[in-house]
C-alpha cells in the first residue's frame, strides 16, 4: 500500500548500534523510530513495547511516512517521547478497525497499550467487515470491489507483520548476556531468619523491568531491613521506613513493594514515602501482585487471601482441602488471574495453579520440593535438589511442557527441609538473581550468659533445628537436617560434649519435648505420612511408641509434671492446644483454641503444673500470654512489642521470650497464686539473631543465668548473582 517509499523508509531510520552498549544494563538499543517510550527513556522492553513497534510499521505502510520522523537519534526520540502521530494522513479507506488498532498501538502509557500480537491479528481480521467512511473522495472514485481488494491487502501485510513479530518475540533469545554478583553493604548479612512463627521468608526480589534488585537483611544485632539496588549502580540504598521487612515483592509496574512487618501487610513506593498498611497478616508467607491491582498473599496457617492493592478486608483466594493446614508462596501468571501457590499439609506438600475467578485449582506435577514456582519467558523456573530448573509451560493451556532445563547449581534453600523456600528471582523480560548456598543452612549451638556474652560452642556447626534441654540442663535433644537423610533428633551430653542419634524414622522428626523425669522424650514425625507424635526412651533404646495420630499437624510443646502432654494441633488450618494424659485412658482435652489462639501457639506449663503460656496474633501481631492449666481460663500479656518463643525458668519466676521489635531475649519477672497472674519488671537482656523454626531456637538453664541458642553465624555468606538473560544458557536446546 505504501509502496517503495515505505521500505526506503524502514531502512533508512536512525539505529543505535554500538556494540559497547549492548554490555550494559538499561541503555538504549534499536531503531529509534520504532523504539517505544519506555524504551526511549532507557528501560525494559515486553510485548507492549513490540506492538508499539508494530504500530510504526504499520503506519509506515499505509503512509509511506515515519510517525515519528527527524533528523538525527535524539530528535526522533524527542519525538517518540513528546509528539503524537498524524491520524489524518492514513488513507480515507482505511478500516475504522484498523485506525483504532493503530491508535490503541501507539498509546504512550505501556499500561493502555495493546497487550499482544494475538490481540492485534483479531483486530485485522475484522478489518474486511469493517463499515467504509461514507462520502469520502475514495469511495466516490473507485468500486466496492477494489475497496475490498484494498483492505484484504492491508489484512495480509498486516497480519504478516504481527506474524514476525509475534515470532520474534517467542523465538529470538539474545545469545549475549552478562553475569555479575555483588554483596550487601558492609555489616549486613542477606536474611535468613524467616518469619516470626519460623515460616522460611523470600529475602530477594528482583522488579519485573529488570532493572533493581530488592533484598532484606540483617546486621550484627538482628535488625532487619530492606536494601535496593539498580543493576547499573555499585551500591545498594537502604529503603527507609521498611524496619523488620521481610519476604518483599514488587508490583507491575516495578514502583511499588510490597513485604510483611509488625504482623501487617504493607505497601511503600521505591521513589520515596512512608509505608502504606494494607491489612493484617500476623505470619506473611509470601505475596504476589497482578496486574489488575489485586494482592494474593499468605498470612499465616490456612488459605491465601485477596486483598486489593489499596488496602481493604482480604478475601479467601484459596480453599484448604483435607488435610491441608496452609497454602503459600503465590505467583502470578502474566494473564493476573491465575497464580502458583505452594499446598502444605499433604505428604510432602505439593505445588497448585488457582485463579481468581474461583476456588478451584489444579495440581502441578512438579514434584513437593519445587517452590517457589516462578512464570517468565514462557517457562516456569523452581529450584529441585538445590539447582534451578526451568520447564516449558504453555499459559494458553496452563500446562507443563516437555522436560525441566537446569539453568543454576547449589541455589540457597531457606527453611526447611519442608515447606522451604529457594533463594532466588525472576524479572518479565528475563534477568535473573539468586544466591549460591548449601542446602541447608549452617548455624551454631551457642551458650550465652545474661548480658550477651559468648561462653562456649556445643559441636560442630550443622543445620540445627528445634531443641530443648533436659530438665536437669545436662543434655540436651535437637533436631539435624541432612540434605540425604532429611532430620532426625539427636542428644547432646552438653557436659562431656557427647552426640548421639535418636531416631532414625528417615523422614523429619523435630519438637523435643522431656518427660519431668527425663526418661522420655515426646517428638513428631511424618515418617507414616502425617506428622504425627511419638515417644521414646531418653537412653535412645527401644521402639517408638505413637502417641497422637491424625490428618493434619501435630507437635508436642511441653509436658507437665502431671503427666500431661500438650500438643499443637491444625485441624482444618485452625491452630488449638491440646493436653493428652499419658496415665489412664490417654484421651484428649482442649485446653485452648481458636479464636483465643492465632499462630502458632509454642504452649509451655510452667514448672509448677498451674500455668501455660501461649502465642497469640489476635491483636494483629505475636504477643505472649499466660493462661490457668488445664482449664484455659483467664489471659494475661506478658510482651508488648511482640513476643514468642516463651520459656520459664525453673523455680517459674521469670519467662523469657523473644521480642519481635528488636530480636532480643527478654526476661519478665511473674508470680501467680490463687488470685491471679501478676507480670512483674520485663527487660531486655541481649540481642540474639536465632534461628526461627517450629519450636523454640533457644532454651534457659535451670537457674536462668545462661542461654543456648541456636545462632545463624554473621557471615556476609555468597554474594547475589545476576544473569541479565537466564534463557542465553539453554537457548540452543530451548523450544
Amino acid at each position: 500500500v505504501g509502496g517503495p517509499q515505505s521500505v526506503a523508509g524502514l531502512s533508512l531510520s536512525p539505529t543505535i548500534t554500538s556494540p559497547a552498549l549492548m554490555t550494559g544494563v538499561g541503555l538504549l538499543l534499536g531503531t529509534a523510530a520504532y523504539m517505544s517510550p519506555e524504551q526511549a527513556k532507557g528501560r525494559a522492553a515486553d510485548r507492549r513495547s513490540d506492538m508499539w513497534a508494530f504500530g510504526c510499521v504499520l503506519y509506515e505502510v499505509l503512509t509511506a511516512v515515519s510517525p515519528f520522523r527527524a533528523a538525527d537519534v535524539p530528535e526522533t526520540l524527542a519525538a517518540v517521547l513528546t509528539s503524537e502521530p498524524d491520524f489524518a494522513v492514513l488513507p480515507h479507506a482505511t478500516p475504522g478497525s484498523v485506525e483504532l488498532l493503530l491508535r490503541r498501538c501507539l498509546r504512550k502509557n505501556r499500561a493502555d497499550r495493546l497487550g499482544d500480537a494475538g490481540a492485534a491479528r483479531i483486530e485485522i481480521q475484522d478489518a474486511m467487515n469493517a463499515p467504509r467512511r461514507e462520502g469520502s473522495a475514495e469511495t466516490q472514485r473507485v468500486g466496492h470491489r477494489r475497496i475490498v481488494r484494498w483492505s484484504a491487502a492491508l489484512v495480509i501485510v498486516a497480519a504478516a507483520l504481527i506474524a514476525a513479530v509475534a515470532h520474534w518475540r517467542v523465538t529470538a533469545v539474545p545469545s549475549r548476556t552478562i553475569r555479575f554478583e555483588f554483596s550487601p553493604p558492609e555489616g549486613w548479612t542477606i536474611d535468613v531468619t524467616g518469619s516470626a512463627l519460623g515460616a522460611a521468608q523470600a529475602p530477594l526480589a528482583i522488579s519485573p523491568d529488570g532493572r533493581r534488585v530488592v533484598f532484606s537483611a540483617v546486621d550484627g544485632e538482628g535488625r532487619r531491613r530492606l536494601w535496593i539496588r539498580s543493576l547499573d549502580s555499585t551500591q545498594a540504598t537502604p529503603l527507609v521506613g521498611t524496619d523488620g521487612a521481610m519476604s518483599p515483592f514488587w508490583s507491575p509496574d516495578s514502583r511499588f513493594l510490597g513485604f510483611f512487618a509488625d504482623a501487617k501487610l504493607k505497601k511503600i513506593d521505591v521513589a520515596g514515602g512512608p509505608p502504606i498498611t494494607l491489612c493484617d497478616a500476623p505470619d506473611g508467607r509470601g505475596g504476589s501482585w497482578s496486574r489488575d491491582g489485586v494482592i494474593v498473599f499468605s498470612p499465616s496457617a490456612g488459605p491465601l487471601k485477596r486483598v486489593a492493592a489499596s488496602g481493604g478486608v482480604p478475601a479467601d483466594a484459596t480453599r484448604l482441602q483435607a488435610g491441608e493446614t496452609r497454602h503459600n508462596r503465590p505467583s502470578f501468571l502474566p494473564d493476573g488471574r491465575h497464580f502458583f501457590h505452594y499446598v502444605v499439609g499433604p505428604p510432602g506438600g505439593l505445588v497448585s495453579l488457582a485463579s481468581l475467578d474461583d476456588l478451584e485449582r489444579i495440581t502441578v506435577p512438579l514434584g513437593a520440593d519445587a517452590m517457589p514456582v516462578i512464570y517468565s519467558q514462557g517457562y516456569v523456573l523452581f529450584v529441585r535438589d538445590g539447582t534451578l530448573m526451568a520447564q516449558p509451560f504453555d499459559l494458553s493451556r496452563r500446562e507443563l511442557r516437555g522436560e525441566p532445563v537446569p539453568v543454576a547449581e547449589q541455589v540457597e534453600i531457606t527453611g526447611g527441609p519442608s515447606p522451604f523456600n529457594a533463594v532466588f528471582s525472576v524479572s518479565d523480560d528475563g534477568v535473573l538473581s539468586y544466591r549460591n548456598g548449601a542446602a541447608l543452612t549452617r548455624t551454631e549451638l551457642t551458650w550465652f550468659d545474661r548480658q550477651g556474652k559468648r561462653l562456649a560452642i556445643v559441636g560442630d556447626g550443622a543445620d540445627y533445628g528445634d531443641l530443648e534441654l533436659s530438665p536437669d540442663g545436662n543434655r540436651l535433644a535437637v533436631s539435624v537436617g541432612d540434605v540425604a537423610a532429611g532430620r532426625d533428633l539427636w542428644i547432646y551430653d552438653v557436659i562431656r560434649q557427647l552426640r548421639t542419634r535418636f531416631t532414625f524414622g528417615g523422614g523429619t522428626e523435630g519438637s523435643p519435648v522431656w518427660s519431668p523425669d527425663a526418661t522420655f522424650i515426646a517428638f513428631s514425625s511424618n515418617v507414616e505420612g502425617d506428622e504425627n507424635i511419638y515417644q521414646k526412651s531418653s537412653t535412645g533404646t527401644g521402639r517408638e511408641e505413637l502417641l497422637v495420630r491424625a490428618n493434619n499437624v501435630q507437635r508436642p510443646v511441653s509436658w507437665s509434671a502431671g503427666g500431661d502432654l500438650v500438643y499443637e494441633s491444625a485441624e482444618g488450618g485452625v491452630p488449638q492446644l491440646l493436653a493428652l494424659p499419658l496415665i489412664g485412658d490417654r484421651k484428649a482435652v482442649p485446653v485452648l483454641g481458636f479464636p483465643t489462639l492465632q499462630g502458632q501457639p509454642q504452649g509451655k506449663i510452667s514448672p509448677d503444673g498451674r500455668w501455660i503460656t501461649y502465642m497469640s496474633a489476635e491483636s494483629g501481631r505475636p504477643e505472649v500470654y499466660v493462661a490457668t492449666f488445664p482449664k484455659g481460663d483467664g489471659k494475661w500479656q506478658v510482651s508488648t512489642s511482640g513476643g514468642q518463643q516463651p520459656r520459664w525458668r525453673r523455680d517459674g519466676k521469670e519467662i523469657f521470650f523473644r521480642n519481635l521489635a528488636s530480636n532480643a531475649l527478654m526476661s519478665a519477672e511473674v508470680s501467680g497464686d490463687a488470685t491471679g497472674f501478676r507480670v512483674g519488671l520485663v527487660r531486655s537482656l541481649f540481642p540474639a539473631l536465632l534461628r526461627p523454626n517450629r519450636g523454640s531456637g533457644y532454651d534457659v538453664s535451670p537457674d536462668g543465668q545462661r542461654f543456648i541458642v541456636n545462632v545463624i553465624p554473621h557471615e556476609s555468606g555468597a554474594p547475589i548473582t545476576v544473569n541479565t538473560n537466564w534463557r542465553a544458557a539453554f537457548a540452543g536446546t530451548s523450544n
